[in-house]
């Protein structure tokens, strides 16, 4: 098992690098494509994805992001490339943020993440990512149908609900700070 590749980045693609280490160009498949330069020194840790059709290496800039990509791909019907790319759009605290206070809105806007796939990653990864934190899982819901009751339509509650990661926070907070986004 690879666990880290030290070297340089020679190649750029969508989202891809090759990283010469000592002569040997490795192609990794990263979430944040833009954080890399070609020529830049790097250290980048590794999981090396083996599948009976295939095997590549997924690169990662910080051992958090590593963990919290470890932890999306044991939830059921998510796979390396699917975490990878909801990863590719937010950063892992966002992320436990998201499961923390349960946020469905939030991880439904992340690449690859539908409706099924954020429900099931907060029910799978609730206490792995959170420390065992419960925060009362109606508390979006209930925010959600209050806003619909005050006229505001279904698409603009859940792009401003996908915005608010406040674990621990009331409904009042919450409904107060989604009051505040939505009359920008």
């Amino acid at each position: 098992m690879i666990y880290f590749l030290k070297g340089k980045v020679t190649l750029k693609d969508k989202d891809t690098l090759v990283i010469d280490v000592r002569d040997v160009g490795y192609q990794v498949l990263v979430s944040h494509i833009d954080e890399y330069n070609i020529g830049d020194e790097v250290l980048i840790y590794t999981y090396n994805v083996v599948r009976e059709d295939e095997q590549y290496l997924v690169g990662f800039s910080s051992l958090e992001e590593k963990s919290v990509f470890l932890s999306l791909i044991k939830v059921k019907g998510l796979g390396p490339k699917s975490a990878i790319g909801a990863l590719s759009s937010t950063s892992p605290q966002e992320v436990i943020n998201a499961i923390a206070s349960n946020n469905v809105a939030y991880l439904k806007k992340l690449p690859g993440i539908g409706a099924k796939a954020a429900a099931q990653i907060i029910l799978d990864l609730k206490g792995e990512l959170t420390g065992g934190s419960k925060g009362d899982p109606t508390v979006y819901d209930e925010v959600y149908e209050a806003l619909k009751g005050l006229g505001f339509k279904g698409a603009a509650i859940d792009r401003v609900l996908a915005t608010i990661n406040e674990p621990g926070a009331s409904s009042e907070d919450i409904l107060r700070i989604a009051l505040n986004k939505l009359r920008k």
